[in-house]
């Protein structure tokens, strides 16, 4: 099979934590071919998705885990598969390729699929499932994010919607002198919308988890403990990887969400759980993947990249 993964520049590889590499590798080893290719180099001609790629050759080299080959211009129509693995922010040029990769619909696969894409922002999608996330407001107006503060006990997290790997992430406590300049800096002084949640102090001594799936089902599972004295478990920012087992909850969060996310398109989804409750889903560029395989002594790429044959099978049946 022939996959084209739009995602970063290959500079920004780290050989023994990128989920996009693990994955690159893994199709590699079966003999399909690999491209690599930036979200800048996707275009129309027509109603042609045409793109600029370069044959991608892995070898876990950590100074250069990825080479590329000259430059081709395709048509994304002739490829098995397009899996999308552009870092977020999910900024206005996301939005512009996941509108052009629209017109492969009915020819070629792309995961995670790009209408999906577009309706499930990370920090939202999360809020269609009530039963499963904790106490929640999105809005601008302080007054509001006081009085949620004082319903949910008087101390909660805030975080900009546009957020990722933990950027712009603070707890918020009352009687906090820094209370009102964090909630105006989150809030751009009441210009723009944030995310408020109740804080679950799970946190702070169990860590949070990163559940990641695969076509809706399980495909593993890790924990994440953040540094201390910070919130933050992501591993870039001092989090560390250890390793984690499903509870009830747990379970509970993933048959919930699983068929909404088959129905939606979203292939390769990383849930992230405190406390059992659900707190974001990530559909942009999920990771751990590397960690968790280490950790449970198998190849989950391996998995992905099954499913991900499977499903091009299908497609083209």
């Amino acid at each position: 099979m022939r996959f084209v993964f739009v995602m970063d520049p290959v500079s920004t590889v780290i050989v023994d934590e990128d989920t996009s590499f693990a994955l690159m590798l893994e199709a590699q080893s079966r003999g399909h071919r690999v491209d690599h290719c930036l979200a800048s180099d996707v275009g129309l001609r027509g109603q042609q998705v045409i793109a600029r790629v370069r044959r991608a050759t892995m070898q876990r080299h950590p100074a250069e885990p990825i080479t590329l080959g000259q430059a081709e211009d395709i048509d994304l129509a002739d490829v098995d598969a397009v899996f999308i693995r552009k870092d977020p922010p999910f900024t206005d040029a996301y939005l512009w390729l996941t509108l052009v990769l629209d017109h492969l619909e009915g020819s070629t696969l792309v995961v995670n699929s790009p209408r999906g894409l577009r309706e499930a922002n990370e920090k939202l999608y999360a809020h269609h499932f009530p039963d499963i996330v904790p106490p929640t407001i999105m809005t601008s107006h302080k007054d509001e994010i006081l009085r949620f503060l004082k319903d949910v006990g008087g101390r909660g997290v805030i975080k900009p919607i546009d957020g990722h790997g933990g950027e712009g992430v603070f707890v918020l406590a009352a009687g906090d002198s820094n209370l009102n300049g964090l909630i105006e800096a989150v809030t751009h002084l009441g210009r723009r919308n944030a995310i408020v949640q109740a804080l679950i102090e799970q946190i702070y001594e169990e860590g949070d988890k990163r559940i990641l799936l695969v076509d809706g089902e399980l495909l593993g599972v890790v924990g994440r403990v953040p540094s201390k004295g910070d919130i933050r478990s992501n591993v870039h920012v001092g989090g560390s990887a250890k390793p984690a087992t499903l509870n009830d909850a747990d379970r509970r969060i993933v048959a919930t969400i699983g068929p909404r996310l088959v129905a939606d398109g979203l292939f390769f989804v990383g849930l992230d759980v405190i406390g059992g409750r659900l707190i974001e889903v990530n559909v942009t560029s999920p990771t751990l993947i590397q960690q968790m395989s280490r950790l449970t002594g198998q190849n989950l790429s391996a998995t992905v990249i099954d499913r991900l044959e499977d499903k091009v099978r299908i497609y083209d049946a």
